[in-house]
């Protein structure tokens, strides 16, 4: 066998599993189809370290974001990753949306999120007093990161620990036989070759759906949606007016959460993401600059401050849902396919938020996927 174990993708999410297994097993592989790490969604979104607040109860979400935030700001403390626990407010502006952050909060209780707190206007406006709010609930374990700084770190472990990492190789094909798995790439000369792996971990976002086809999984309910999120950003001087996360409430059945006020490591300020899922599957980072006038009016509502003149288009990212719109909200897809056949192949379908912030707790439940099937001593 030419690998033990192959991860599939160099994500945060796959970085972070393959940083986890060569600190265990010899002979790791990843293989990333970019010329380096994190080129799609770990690159193209907010930056945030989630509380765990609006998942089920109950759901991987919920358990791996709580559980995975405050490991993620350990490892940020024990490698100097740039990272601001800032907190976040969660804001209403009607009576309406009172009801709606009371409910919120309820369900973070249940799932073991214990540090919340409901504040009037006169709070919010101790620590944010440039924004309007009736009431907000204020989660105080919630930050933003230097992601690109967090995969490199994942990506300096891995390669220390004895693993390899290819880039510039595509997956195109992956067979299942007795005892292992064929996986055939295609390199930057178009040039394609084949090795063998004892266990493959399908962590490659986007595609993550076509690798798990290419196995032998024919599920439809594994179809990945490319939902796109733009965002606009807040020029200077307004930039300053802000200095923690603002959420509206969210939408129904979490298919956004809003559009939001992110902050991040250099002082930018960011409104978005917006939420368009696309016709095809095509990667369309463009931003559309008549949306200006929409986030602008969607901000304003409790950025009271801004105007249309103070917001510029960004950039966007895509996010692989397996939620097809309007549908109620999914759950991450991490699973061993033994019961389908395939043992020791390892899918992640559906790594949307909070993926970053769960990163290092998933590769803890993969690890522990991975002891469970006994493929490896």
């Amino acid at each position: 066998m030419d690998s033990e174990i192959t991860i599939i993708g160099a994500g945060v999410i796959g970085l972070a599993i393959a940083e986890r297994v060569t600190e265990e097993y010899k002979n790791v592989y990843m293989v990333e189809k970019h010329p380096v790490f994190g080129q799609e969604t770990s690159s193209r979104n907010s930056e945030v370290i989630h509380a765990g607040i609006y998942y089920p109860q109950g759901s991987l979400k919920s358990k791996l974001c709580i559980e995975g935030k405050w490991l993620l700001y350990e490892y940020c403390r024990k490698y100097d990753i740039p990272f601001n626990n800032c907190g976040k407010l969660i804001v209403a502006t009607s009576d309406q949306e009172i009801n709606v952050i009371e409910g919120i909060r309820d369900n973070a209780i249940r799932n073991g999120v214990d540090d919340l707190e409901i504040l009037n206007r006169e709070q919010i406006a101790r620590l944010e007093p440039n924004i309007f709010a009736l009431k907000a609930l204020f989660s105080p374990s919630t930050g933003v990161l230097d992601t690109h700084s967090l995969m490199k770190r994942f990506e300096t472990n891995i390669l220390n620990n004895g693993g390899s990492i290819a880039y510039g190789s595509e997956v195109t094909g992956v067979r299942a036989f007795d005892g292992g798995y064929e996986i055939t790439l295609q390199d930057a000369d178009r040039q394609s070759f084949c090795f063998t792996s004892r266990i493959v971990i399908n962590s490659a976002g986007l595609t993550s759906d076509k690798i798990s086809a290419m196995a032998g999984i024919a599920d439809e309910n594994l179809r990945i949606y490319f939902c796109k999120g733009e965002y606009f950003r807040i020029n200077p001087p307004k930039n300053k007016l802000i200095s923690r996360l603002v959420y509206p409430v969210p939408h129904h059945n979490m298919e956004g959460i809003g559009i939001h006020v992110t902050i991040d490591m250099g002082g930018g300020v960011k409104l978005g993401p917006d939420v368009t899922y696309l016709d095809g599957n095509i990667c369309d980072y463009s931003v559309t600059p008549s949306k200006k006038e929409a986030f602008w009016k969607s901000a304003s509502r409790f950025l009271p401050f801004l105007s249309p003149e103070d917001i510029s288009p960004e950039m966007a990212g895509i996010r692989p849902k397996i939620q097809k719109p309007g549908d109620p909200i999914r759950d991450f897809y991490i699973m061993e396919e033994n019961g389908r056949g395939l043992p020791g192949f390892i899918n992640l379908i559906g790594m949307e938020s909070p993926g970053l912030t769960s990163s290092i707790a998933i590769a803890n439940y993969v690890m522990r996927l991975i002891r469970n099937s006994k493929i490896i001593g």
